[in-house]
């Protein structure tokens, strides 16, 4: 029966189904792009974008497995919603900048993989000085799942339009430290409101945060919640 559905999935998206085709497939790891997912620069021109699992400033301080080209994909449902986000935010002086939106399943494997071995911590002091690598699945910072691999999660931050400057956010992007909980009370009164900015706009739009990264949304209503795709950024 699983070796069926699997077939059965592989030949629908191999005809280029639409996201509700296989919104409801409880499946892992499928390799082809659908039509569905489009380039987020192409919905959203102006739009600020710094793939750091592309190269090799982020927490493993290396390019991630699946990032070959620079370019970011999300849902379509998902790339719109970010576009009245954008637009929304233009009329303050601001506008977006993202660090990742779809990840391929490999590059969530490349985090478990780099999580295992404990010798590599070339990146602790950045990105976890309070923490041990082997704390990071049991504080919800790394998952063997993660719903970037879905198409509708963005991780991202405020910029100013003038000259594409990222405001002031408290904590950088991927600190694994309770100072990055949107709750965070550390930090000064004008970083809470940066992150609040932030908050609000993604949340009018549709868009669910999360409780231990300022930075990440997901889109509500994303059309794929059990397909975790595996197509190389490219």
């Amino acid at each position: 029966m699983k070796a069926l559905l699997f077939a059965t999935l592989a030949l629908l998206l191999s005809c280029q189904v639409s996201a509700q085709d296989v919104s409801s497939a409880a499946v892992a790891d499928v390799q082809a792009r659908p039509d569905a997912f489009v380039a987020l620069r192409s919905v959203i021109p102006n739009l600020v974008v710094e793939l750091r699992y592309l190269g090799s400033n982020n927490f493993l301080g290396r390019p991630v497995e699946g990032y070959v080209g620079n370019i970011v994909y999300m849902s379509e449902p998902a790339a719109r919603a970010l576009k009245a986000v954008q637009e929304d935010l233009a009329s303050e002086g601001l506008g977006l900048k993202v660090f990742d939106a779809y990840r391929p399943q490999r590059a969530v494997d490349d985090f478990v993989q780099w999580a295992a071995d404990s010798t590599d911590i070339v990146m602790k002091q950045q990105y976890y000085p309070s923490l041990n690598k082997d704390e990071l699945f049991p504080g919800g910072y790394i998952a063997e799942r993660s719903g970037h691999s879905r198409g509708s999660t963005v991780d991202l931050t405020l910029v100013r339009l003038a000259d594409s400057q990222e405001i002031d956010m408290g904590s950088p992007y991927d600190f694994f430290d309770p100072v990055s909980w949107p709750s965070d009370t550390s930090i000064t009164a004008q970083q809470q409101a940066n992150r609040l900015k932030l908050r609000e706009a993604m949340l009018a739009n549709g868009f669910r945060p999360l409780d231990t990264e300022w930075w990440h949304f997901t889109l509500e209503g994303e059309p794929y919640t059990d397909v975790y795709f595996d197509f190389p950024v490219e």
